[in-house]
């Protein structure tokens, strides 16, 4: 296990980064560069789908070399690199080309590294392992958004003055590095795999339950837009960067908080339970989204959205890794994310148009929608 709490360091310094910059970018791209929020849909929905077409192209090559460690770290590198996009920006094209190479990143290490926490977890604990890590990961967003409000608390913030944004986009490069150095220390499992030359990600080859989860967790994911629609809400109908910021906040320290459990009562009580609510509390919420308003209604949403990923995020991994064969963990995991990104594009380009022209409770009350019928159809098959 020591090596999952490793990988769970490595991805807190690497969340420290990303969600320094990450609740900072909608105000950035609309406010500071002029952007419309149907660019900020595409350039959400184009960066998290090329991350996720990756990751199946990473899996594959994860279980056919069997080298992880490598695939990880190349991945975990461009973290920080396209971090010096956002601050040198001086439009929205600049910060585009940083989200593609920050996400092409994350395409190349999400799946050697979640396949990695398989390979030194018992498939009875597999649960509370991806448990363990989403912690980790989701301390570090905690502290990275915990950092921002203390900037800004501390400091005269304006909204207008673009060097503040680029100070703290620098800033951000030092855990984002930090993170890296420290993957160093892991190191790849021998002999994984004894099979390595039947690797196929054929759909139809797949096993039946594992065929329609995939199938439902793509529905879910066309109406699972970016979070940046989340903030955006809360930043324009408070006009407080300092209360998205807190909502944010709570957002992740919820998430923090019950990963770990919700991962335990998953090995306790299966996956399929745990992930049915996972998707109605998301489309309680964005539903809640649809039609609420206020800096309390606010808070509690965001706390009810942190519960969501808490019930889903790791659950859906343990449950993927359980259903795949021996020798196809990275690559089904990898192709397990590819279709979650690839429905995130489609998903953030409609709620940007949905948004931009009939208003944000429509494009909430669509994502809603879906999230309800995928769990129902969760509910059905598995």
């Amino acid at each position: 296990m020591i090596q999952v709490f490793i990988l769970g360091l490595v991805s807190f310094f690497v969340d420290i980064s990303t969600e320094m910059v990450y609740p900072l970018l909608p105000i950035f791209i609309t406010g500071i560069l002029g952007a419309s929020v149907a660019v900020l849909g595409v350039i959400e929905g184009l960066a998290e789908s090329t991350a996720s077409i990756l990751k199946v192209f990473s899996g594959y090559i994860s279980d056919r070399v069997q080298k992880r460690k490598f695939l990880a770290l190349f991945g975990y590198g461009f973290s920080w690199v396209g971090k010096i996009f956002f601050a040198i920006a001086t439009s929205w094209q600049y910060v585009f080309t940083g989200r593609i190479l920050d996400r092409i990143g994350k395409g190349i290490r999400t799946a050697p590294r979640d396949a990695l926490i398989a390979d030194y977890s018992d498939k009875s604990k597999r649960g509370y392992a991806y448990g363990i890590h989403r912690s980790f990961d989701t301390l570090g967003a905690f502290t990275g958004v915990g950092i921002v409000l203390l900037i800004v608390s501390k400091t005269s913030f304006d909204f207008h003055n673009v060097q503040i944004y680029r100070n703290i986009f620098l800033l951000s490069i030092i855990p984002a590095i930090t993170g890296w150095l420290i993957l160093f220390a892991i190191k790849d499992k021998p002999d994984v795999s004894s099979n390595r030359q039947k690797i196929s990600l054929s759909f139809k080859n797949l096993p039946r339950k594992l065929k329609m989860f995939l199938v439902f967790t793509f529905v879910f994911a066309l109406g699972n837009s970016s979070n940046q629609f989340l903030l955006l809400k809360i930043q324009k109908d408070t006009g407080s960067l300092f209360t998205t910021l807190e909502a944010y906040l709570i957002f992740n320290l919820v998430y923090a908080a019950l990963s770990i459990p919700c991962g335990r009562i998953s090995d306790l009580i299966g996956q399929k339970t745990v992930l049915v609510t996972g998707y109605l509390v998301y489309g309680t919420v964005y539903w809640l989204f649809a039609g609420g308003n206020g800096i309390p209604f606010y808070f509690f949403a965001l706390g009810l959205y942190g519960f969501y990923m808490a019930l889903t995020e790791g659950v859906e991994k343990s449950l993927v890794s359980q259903l795949a064969p021996a020798d196809m963990k990275a690559s089904l995991l990898g192709l397990h994310a590819t279709l979650v990104g690839v429905g995130l594009l489609p998903a953030s380009i409609i709620t940007g148009i949905l948004w931009q022209q009939f208003g944000p409770s429509i494009a909430f009350g669509f994502g809603g929608s879906l999230g309800i019928i995928a769990s129902i159809g969760l509910m059905i098959i598995l």
